[in-house]
């Protein structure tokens, strides 16, 4: 009896640790990538504020050769929406064009449905550097209580920033092969 109640004391301590320092965690988070490609910012741009271009970039396009895309709005830039259903890899969840500053921002309100809800804005900037340009692709949102207490397993950064870096390396391929 004496080592069950050690090691349910144990266990108790492991589950008030994890507690403690997912409380300790900020409120909110950021993952954020960039490159510099080879192409004009009007170049880049125009792969960004249209989401039917995404599909040629998107780091999660191909995940799921079945994936459910609906575009509504407007054609491109501010309006223009994405939703997506797919499976466990890609979930379910909508985008829209909130902000779109030709050559220069594009800012996307992003809400995931599944397989967790969570409500970020996502945001590329394209910044010129001579004949070139140096794009940054951020999100950032809330961080609820059970968002901290997973970031004390998981590297949100690290999970997310990878699938930034495929995309950049995607969207830049593609602007600078014109």
């Amino acid at each position: 009896m004496t080592i069950l109640a050690i090691i349910l004391g144990i266990i108790v301590l492991a589950i008030l640790a994890i507690l403690a320092l997912a409380a300790s965690r900020p409120d909110s988070f950021v993952v954020q990538r960039s490159t510099d490609i080879a192409a004009a910012p009007e170049t880049v741009f125009a792969l960004i504020d249209d989401f039917h271009k995404w599909r040629d970039w998107s780091p999660w396009e191909g995940l799921d050769p079945d994936l459910k895309r609906k575009m509504s709005g407007a054609e491109r830039g501010r309006g223009a929406v994405y939703e997506w259903d797919g499976n466990k890899k890609v979930g379910s969840g909508r985008m829209e064009i909130v902000e779109a500053f030709v050559p220069s921002k594009v800012a996307i309100k992003l809400d995931f449905f599944r397989p967790f809800e969570a409500h970020n804005v996502a945001e590329f900037t394209v910044l010129p550097q001579g004949q070139a340009s140096r794009v940054n692709w951020m999100m950032r949102g809330p961080a609820p209580f059970m968002t901290k207490v997973m970031q004390t397993v998981m590297n949100f950064d690290k999970m997310i920033g990878k699938d930034f870096e495929k995309g950049l390396a995607s969207l830049k391929a593609i602007a600078e092969r014109g």
